[in-house]
């Protein structure tokens, strides 16, 4: 499958199809049962042209179960949901039982995330607020196997219909696929910035859309953390993600021409870089 969109952006990397699947692809990228990684390493692995996968036993941390949609993994996180509270904000070291769970798990941490454990990532300020955080989030059990991401131009489409299709994209090309989102709608608020983990808004949140009579575009990689981690796949500092739904992405292939992507003001844009 070809994109008329990522010809006009002029996108350093592929778009990225998520797919879900009973069936494991050939040969994809896999991460082990039970080792941490994050998930937006396997997106950024076929933004590079590998076909990458996850099931429910190799999502790479909790979070990415949860952003993949194999349901509500933070009851797994170790001190269950309410650990994964302390996690995110002010940290385990003060909650009843934290610190000596916090040495039954150094073996099987790093240095960073067992830090983390004890004393918070504090991304949110208490651990109330992340119970409200994980309240509001889209929670969902996929109805296949396996989560499938694949460069576009890998895809069959008279065999398979992605989910999603995520676009790494500069700031240049950010602006111009909010704009794009937006051409035909009749409205200006088509795409959203939710705060949630960077898989989370590649996945729950897209799928969320796509139930939608007019699905919305979610941008990501506001998450500190998977901004580090995917710095070390892509080499770029400066990288956002743009999610759409299928079928917004195909309401947007179909409005590329004629549109503004033709016109001077995003080839003087182009020109400049």
């Amino acid at each position: 499958m070809e994109s008329q969109i990522a010809r006009a952006v002029r996108l350093k990397y592929e778009p990225v199809a998520l797919l879900w699947s009973d069936d494991k692809p050939d040969g994809a990228m896999q991460f082990s049962e039970g080792k941490w990684g994050c998930v937006m390493w396997l997106v950024a692995s076929a933004a590079k042209g590998r076909t990458s996968v996850a099931d429910i036993k190799t999502f790479g941390c909790f979070g990415g179960g949860v952003g993949l949609g194999f349901g509500n993994q933070y009851k797994n996180f170790p001190g269950g949901e309410e650990g994964f509270c302390h996690f995110l904000s002010s940290g385990n070291a003060s909650r009843p039982g934290g610190v000596a769970a916090a040495e039954q798990l150094k073996p099987f941490m790093t240095k960073e995330s067992h830090e983390n454990f004890l004393n918070g990532e504090r991304y949110i300020n208490t651990p109330e607020n992340v119970r409200k955080f994980i309240d509001a989030l889209p929670m969902t059990e996929i109805p296949a196997k396996y989560v499938v991401f694949k460069p576009l131009s890998a895809v069959d489409p008279s065999k398979e219909k992605p989910q999603t299709i995520i676009f790494f994209v500069d700031p240049d090309q950010f602006s111009a696929l909010t704009v794009l989102a937006n051409y035909g709608r009749g409205d200006n608020e088509n795409v959203i910035i939710p705060y949630a983990a960077g898989c989370q808004v590649i996945g729950i949140y897209p799928y969320r859309e796509a139930k939608s009579d007019r699905p919305r575009a979610v941008a990501g990689l506001t998450d500190l953390s998977a901004r580090l981690y995917v710095r070390k796949q892509l080499g770029e500092t400066n990288f956002m993600t743009f999610a759409v739904p299928f079928a917004l992405f195909e309401e947007m292939e179909n409005n590329v021409s004629g549109s503004f992507l033709e016109r001077h003001t995003w080839q003087a844009l182009l020109a400049s870089k």
